[in-house]
């Protein structure tokens, strides 16, 4: 009807209302589009949140992974200090404590995150979508933080080392009785303690090997300094997805 209008105004060389006419198709054109362009974007914003939503078991399974790796690695420090009085010659540690505290001072757990499913799933257009900085910006550091970079660095010379000191009779039978333990469906733990059923005489002569070697107290301290910092980042990534947690439930 409006084009029939035009047509006729054109021919009666009506040009102020033709002008009027173009300027009022050129505006509902317009305000057409931001409409669609709108409705959009509040759709495509409703899918990311509902994304974000999803995410939530996963979030939580990666918490609970950095809390478990936390609280492995406290337990390789522990047998790391008990491993340092040996090399110190405390009287309070036993040659069977310093050979085993030695070897599980060298143990090592990782995390096996794998964010690309993530960035698959959430891209960087998905996460431009969320409009909350507190839990676009947590996400953002989660899913392109690649752990392998780091997990690599604890594969550390005292690891390989001591374990080329140690007999493996000794190392067979600590992995055996007090390797990594699986507590529940997803956790696994290095046991606190330690007690194996092997002559003295085997435990005698492998501190005394360790002691020949005081390198690898050296390399230990090496080694605990790789672990300290991987688990400062386990820790940050543990409070990142804690954070993103808190604000999707918000939401």
């Amino acid at each position: 009807m409006i084009f029939k209008r035009a047509v006729a105004k054109l021919k009666a060389q009506d040009w102020m209302a033709i002008g009027i006419e173009i300027v009022i198709v050129v505006i509902g054109v317009f305000i057409g589009t931001q409409v669609s362009n709108w409705n959009n974007a509040r759709i495509e914003r409703g899918k990311t949140e509902q994304l974000a939503r999803d995410l939530q078991p996963e979030l939580r399974n990666q918490a609970e992974n950095y809390r478990q790796l936390i609280d492995y690695y406290s337990v390789t420090r522990r047998y790391g200090d008990t491993a340092f009085a040996g090399w110190r010659n405390d009287p309070q540690v036993s040659d069977r404590d310093f050979v085993i505290a030695a070897y599980q001072a060298s143990q090592n757990l990782f995390s096996g995150t794998n964010t690309a499913s993530w960035g698959q799933i959430f891209g960087s257009d998905r996460l431009r979508d969320l409009e909350n900085p507190r839990l676009r910006e947590p996400l953002s550091i989660l899913m392109t933080t690649d752990l392998a970079a780091f997990e690599k660095d604890l594969s550390t010379d005292y690891r390989r080392d001591v374990r080329m000191v140690i007999g493996e009779d000794v190392q067979d039978a600590i992995r055996a009785r007090c390797g990594d333990r699986r507590v529940g469906l997803n956790y696994i733990g290095l046991p606190r303690t330690c007690t194996l059923d092997l002559p003295e005489a085997r435990f005698t002569e492998t501190a005394k090997a360790l002691r020949a070697n005081p390198k690898l107290a050296g390399e230990l301290r090496y080694h605990f300094a790789i672990v300290a910092t991987y688990v400062e980042i386990l820790r940050e990534l543990d409070d990142l997805t804690r954070a993103a947690l808190q604000q999707i439930k918000r939401a």
